[in-house]
């Protein structure tokens, strides 16, 4: 199991008052899965997104992640642990405007200790595994909104990651972008990518191979309710 949620709450504090976000979800995770977590806005699916991705921590529960217990990580811990274990694809891409897609891709192995050689192969080969080896030395006002999507998709890639966390990943895009964009993932998880992705759009999830919903901070899982 790569991925283990147990009994996840999360609450936020408004002055004095507690507001529940999060309200006993437990999730797990294979390795190879292609998972979507559907829900409404606010129905509080970026904050589970959030402490997947390890970006936050949950009021209470326990995490495992790759083995891991991410709960009793330090900060430190817990940064290189989101660098090896999980690759970020974002709505609206999170590029660097004046960088060219190949050093856009190659940024993550920077933290790693990669020589620049070695950043140069591994970034061409992740963006040749996108479709966009053509496109090494575009800059992202040169490319598409697909194309800048795929330029995040090998960026997330490029460190092998356990899991690839795909937030809303075809929200920005037109309707054939986003086939090409759900197609590529349908690739890569038969390639052995593991795939959680957050979405609002039922036909985006239907692509994944499993739906979990999640309603006002509850996980909803089954057959009859996966998509509705």
């Amino acid at each position: 199991m790569i991925l283990n949620l147990q009994n996840i709450f999360k609450d936020y504090y408004q002055e004095k008052l507690v507001v529940p976000v999060l309200k006993d979800v437990s999730l797990s995770v294979e390795e190879g899965e292609y998972v979507a977590i559907m829900g409404p806005s606010g129905s509080g699916k970026t904050t589970l997104m959030n402490i997947i991705g390890c970006l936050d921590l949950p009021t209470s529960g326990s995490y495992e992640l790759a083995g891991q217990d991410v709960l009793k990580l330090k900060d430190k811990e817990l940064s290189d642990l989101r660098l090896s274990s999980i690759g970020f694809v974002f709505q609206s891409f999170h590029l660097m405007p004046r960088e060219t897609a190949l050093e856009n891709v190659s940024l993550p192995l920077s933290y790693t200790g990669a020589k620049k050689a070695e950043r140069k192969v591994r970034a061409t080969k992740a963006l040749e595994r996108v479709g966009l080896g053509d496109r090494v030395n575009f800059r992202p006002t040169q490319l598409s909104g697909g194309q800048k999507q795929r330029v995040a998709i090998a960026r997330a890639m490029v460190n092998n990651p356990k899991i690839l966390l795909a937030d809303e990943p075809t929200g920005a895009l037109d309707q054939k972008s986003g086939e090409q964009i759900m197609e590529l993932f349908s690739k890569l998880n038969e390639e052995g990518v593991t795939i959680v992705m957050i979405t609002h759009d039922a036909k985006v999830a239907a692509r994944a191979k499993r739906v979990v919903r999640i309603i006002d901070g509850e996980i909803h899982e089954g057959e009859g309710d996966a998509i509705s």
